[in-house]
């Protein structure tokens, strides 16, 4: 399975023409925040393949269409906000937002982060028994604490997805947030039995299917 995940950037590579030759084999597409919904929809139509995406800080409750119209959400794509489900053969599920550091939509406090992943146990705990793992691929906007996240309150991750990584060993997080400018800053690394991927921009990953 080819994943392509994007967050934080509206990149040029993909938001264009010719999207279809470089990435049209992707089999899912990542959204993870902090993107406009026109971008997401514009990987919606051109690819034609499952889009599943989270919120991030940045992103407004409200976008207006191009016939001046509110729409709050990206037309055909999942949101995987306190959502698990089970796409082309994955488990994956999501959690928007980034910490709170100021008054806006789509951040929470540490404990608020907490009560959203405690609630998802059930499920967890019922894909366990019925396909033999938890999930496969999370998905959020903010990175674990202390995983790719940074010292000040803004870009600091939240403590709960460290657990969530512990517990439910997916295979793969993605993540936004954290702007990367250099090529050479690290994007990945491994914690316990997960793949932690920095989607900033455009990240591509092989992955073996389920």
């Amino acid at each position: 399975m080819k994943i392509l995940a994007v967050s934080d950037k509206v990149d040029p590579r993909l938001y264009n023409s010719n999207i279809d030759e470089r990435y049209q084999d992707a089999d899912l597409i990542i959204a993870c925040g902090d993107l406009p919904y026109y971008y997401v929809e514009f990987l919606v139509d051109a690819l034609k393949k499952p889009v599943v995406y989270v919120r991030g800080n940045h992103d407004a409750k409200y976008e207006l269409s191009s016939n001046g119209t509110q729409k709050t959400a990206p037309l055909g794509a999942i949101d995987l906000h306190k959502k698990i489900i089970h796409t082309n053969g994955i488990l994956i599920g999501g959690f928007e937002g980034s910490i709170r550091y100021r008054k806006g939509p789509f951040m929470y406090s540490q404990m608020q982060m907490w009560l959203m992943v405690l609630k998802k146990v059930p499920r967890l705990l019922f894909n366990k028994l019925f396909h033999g793992r938890f999930i496969d691929i999370l998905v959020t906007h903010s990175p674990p604490y202390g995983l790719g996240d940074k010292d000040d309150l803004p870009h600091q991750g939240f403590k709960a997805y460290v657990w969530f990584l512990k517990t439910f060993k997916p295979k793969l997080h993605f993540h936004g947030h954290i702007h990367l400018y250099d090529i050479n800053e690290k994007w990945m690394q491994t914690f316990e039995q997960t793949r932690i991927i920095n989607a900033y921009g455009i990240r591509i990953m092989n992955v073996e299917t389920w």
